[in-house]
């Protein structure tokens, strides 16, 4: 049995989420189902992080074990042609030791938040970003995100279908950057909690639109309620851009 450790590319628009789901299609069944056509064999893809409906990768790490006897790159070449014409890539793919393992050998996750912040109609972003017609403040949602960077309870900004054991998470990274008429938000830890991201960069959104004020995004986290949550921003804005690993 060899583990292959595979990196994904998807648009996350038609799949209910990363992992499988009862109740439509994801990006998990897709790939295993494309594994078992070129080996025969029943195969289960682990992963770095999970995400919701409507949510993209840019570089998902994941693993497979398969007993057949193939190349890495015939394998990543095979899966790419059976994926097709989903809209998920396989950009890389290694042999790995046995105990590397996607999500348990995972040391951090990053993801960016992209809000297109202009009036006119998107078009070749429909559905890949979030769009805020009313100018955003990029630096005062910077100056806000900061109250969140370090270890806190971050119950305010978690979903109430949230499996973690707890609410408590170190947060490496909330930076905001304005690049034209976008707004990134780049946010790094070793985990989060279910609409963790989502739900802060909606806050920060408010922040911009000067619904809220810089020192109400502190006061929020401290509530550790639910209840004192402003919004939450839409899943097809958030890419999972990295996992990192030890070297």
């Amino acid at each position: 049995m060899t583990r292959f450790a595979l990196t994904l590319e998807f648009d996350g628009t038609p799949f209910f989420g990363l992992q499988r789901q009862p109740h439509g299609p994801s990006v998990q069944q897709a790939v295993e189902e494309a594994a078992q056509r070129i080996t025969g064999e029943a195969v289960t893809l682990a992963s770095a992080g999970r995400t919701d409906t409507g949510v993209h990768a840019l570089a998902m790490r994941s693993h497979v074990d398969i007993a057949k006897d193939i190349a890495p790159f015939r394998l990543m070449e095979a899966l790419n042609a059976q994926l097709r014409p989903a809209p998920i890539a396989v950009t890389g793919c290694e042999i790995v030791p046995d105990d590397w393992h996607a999500r348990f050998s995972c040391l951090g996750r990053r993801y960016v938040y992209r809000i297109a912040n202009r009036r006119a109609p998107l078009t070749l972003e429909r559905g890949r970003a979030w769009q805020v017609a009313q100018p955003l403040d990029a630096d005062a949602m910077h100056k806000a995100a900061q109250a969140l960077v370090g270890l806190h309870d971050f119950t305010t900004f978690r979903s109430a279908h949230c499996q973690s054991a707890s609410p408590v998470k170190t947060l490496d990274r909330l930076d905001v950057e304005r690049d034209g008429d976008h707004v990134l938000i780049h946010a790094a830890a070793r985990s989060f909690l279910h609409h963790q991201v989502r739900s802060m960069v909606g806050c920060l959104a408010l922040v911009g639109m000067g619904r809220w004020e810089i020192a109400r995004m502190a006061e929020a986290l401290a509530a550790r309620d639910r209840q004192e949550l402003g919004l939450n921003a839409p899943p097809h804005g958030l890419y999972f851009v990295a996992a990192i690993y030890p070297d």
